[in-house]
C-alpha cells in the first residue's frame, strides 16, 4: 500500500480560520486524508470542512482537543499521522519534508520540525506574543508520527488541556523511544486573540504540574 498521511484537526468554533488551515493541507502534494474532530462547535465550522471535502467526525459532547487527537488516532487510515491547530497552516511542500526525514533512517519513528509564529492580520494588536525566531517543541503542524508508535506509547492523556509535548516525551522515554529533530519549518502558527497557546497558558502549568507530579509517584512505587 502506498504511504499516506493522516491530518487530524481538532475543531471548536473555528470558522474565522479554519479554511485557511484546510487549503494548506489540501495544497500538498504528499498522499493525505483530512480528519476533522469537532467538539460541537456552535459556528459554521463543520460545514466549511464538509463542504471542502475533509472527513468530518461530531462529538456528541464536548471532549476537549486531546480528545480530538485521540479520535483522529483511531480514525486514521495512514500509515502516518499528524495534528494540526484550526487556526494554523502547514508551509508548501511540508509533508514531503517530514516523509522524505522520516525515510533517512528506519529507527525514525517520529519527526518534529519547526514552526514560525506569525501575526493575524485581523489582530494586528497581538504582535507583542510572535516569537520571530522559529522554534520547536509543539506538536501541531510540526511532527509526523509513524501511527504504529501509538500501539507502544498509548493516547494523548485527555485529563489535561495542553501540555502534552513533556507527556510524550515522558511516554517515549519509558518505551525507550526517541524524537528526531529537524531544523526546517513546516508550520505558520498564527497568533490572534484566541489563540490556544494565549487563552490556557494558566491551564499548561497546572498540566505541567499534574504530569510531574504523575512522574514522581511512579517511581515511587517503581511503574
Amino acid at each position: 500500500m502506498a504511504d499516506l498521511i493522516s491530518v487530524v484537526i481538532p475543531t471548536y468554533n473555528g470558522e474565522k480560520y479554519i479554511k485557511d488551515c484546510i487549503e494548506s493541507i489540501q495544497s500538498q502534494d504528499f498522499p493525505h486524508e483530512i480528519i476533522v474532530i469537532d467538539d460541537i462547535s456552535t459556528d459554521r465550522t463543520v460545514e466549511i470542512a464538509r463542504s471542502m471535502g475533509c472527513r468530518v467526525i461530531v462529538n456528541t459532547e464536548h471532549k476537549g482537543q486531546m480528545a480530538g487527537k485521540n479520535t483522529g488516532i483511531r480514525e486514521a487510515k495512514g500509515n502516518y499521522w499528524l495534528t494540526i491547530d484550526q487556526d494554523d497552516m502547514l508551509v508548501n511542500n511540508a509533508l514531503q519534508m517530514l516523509y522524505d526525514e522520516m525515510q533517512k533512517d528506519l529507527s525514525y519513528q517520529i519527526v518534529m520540525a519547526q514552526l514560525k509564529n506569525f501575526c493575524s492580520p485581523d489582530t494586528p494588536q497581538q504582535a507583542k506574543f510572535v516569537n520571530p525566531k522559529p522554534f520547536t517543541n509543539i506538536l501541531t503542524g510540526s511532527t509526523l508520527f509513524k501511527k504504529e508508535v501509538f500501539n507502544t506509547i498509548g493516547f494523548f492523556r485527555e485529563d489535561t488541556i495542553t501540555g502534552d509535548v513533556i507527556d510524550l516525551r515522558e511516554r517515549l522515554e519509558k518505551n525507550g523511544l526517541t524524537i528526531h529533530m529537524v531544523n526546517f519549518i513546516t508550520c505558520n502558527r498564527r497568533i490572534h486573540e484566541t489563540n490556544y497557546g494565549i487563552t490556557n497558558q494558566a491551564d499548561e502549568y497546572k498540566d505541567y504540574a499534574k504530569i510531574l507530579r504523575d512522574k514522581i509517584k511512579n517511581r515511587k512505587i517503581g511503574v
